[in-house]
């Protein structure tokens, strides 16, 4: 299995597991806030994850950000105020390790793509070739953001011209428009398919699974509550956010 964007530094993202500090206890005194951004893809996730830490801390208010993880890295480079970053591939985190601004990025999580449509798959779409078919309306999520730039490798492994007609900025623009009806296909990672539930239906591409991409999470340098971002951070790695984490989909790193 090949990564979309593999790891060139092994400095730059670590296994999970191997963070750098103790995991801190519940019950620590903790207070202030912590900004977590993140993929738009871990809304779900993150959203769980953020009420289960607001349990453990409830002195500590959590605010939490999404987006396109490349507008989110180029946010955080930026001066945008932000104490962990959580990216949907190692490049868009290496942007930010590179600027100094990153803590020893852990790898925690996998995910790959399939096809939305919208209830009753109206366009009649049955796989990855039928992305070709002028007739359709299709969306993708631009090739700057990890989804887009998966979507783009997808297709060019399985030797399809998408007749695009819409380049989404993050990847839940494109599954809301597969929802809605505004487009017959949108290529997005199947945990958003799953997070949907009803409202879109999915169509497996099997050239996706050679292209997995690899997310990665990050305390950053300038975070203003340094204590709260290990503490989420510890959250995400821990069996809880594994759990959490399988039920909607990912995979493991």
């Amino acid at each position: 299995m090949r990564h979309a964007f593999p790891v060139a530094l092994a400095s730059v993202v670590v296994l999970a597991g191997c963070a750098a500090s103790a995991p801190v206890g519940v019950g620590d005194e903790l207070s202030g806030t912590v900004t977590v951004l993140a993929a738009a893809s871990l809304r779900d996730v993150f959203d769980d994850l953020a009420d289960r830490f607001r349990s453990d801390y409830p002195d500590v208010e959590i605010v939490l950000g999404y987006g396109g993880s490349s507008g989110l890295a180029e946010q955080i480079i930026s001066g945008a105020p932000a104490d962990v970053f959580a990216a949907a591939n190692p490049a868009t985190m290496s942007t930010v390790s590179d600027a100094g601004l990153a803590v020893e990025p852990v790898v925690f999580a996998t995910n790959t793509l399939q096809i939305a449509v919208p209830r009753g798959n109206p366009g009649n779409v049955a796989g990855i070739a039928d992305l070709a078919r002028p007739e359709l309306a299709i969306a993708l999520c631009d090739p700057t953001v990890p989804c887009g730039a998966a979507a783009v490798e997808v297709l060019d492994r399985a030797g399809v011209t998408a007749s695009v007609d819409t380049l989404e900025e993050d990847v839940r623009a494109a599954l809301t428009k597969a929802a809605l009806g505004e487009v017959d296909a949108a290529l997005v990672y199947r945990t958003d398919v799953i997070a949907a539930g009803g409202e879109v239906e999915a169509v497996e591409v099997p050239e996706a699974s050679e292209v997995v991409n690899v997310y990665a999470i990050s305390p950053l340098t300038e975070a203003r509550n340094p204590e709260a971002a290990r503490a989420f951070l510890d959250l995400v790695l821990s069996a809880t956010g594994r759990t959490v984490l399988e039920r909607a989909g990912f995979g493991a790193p």
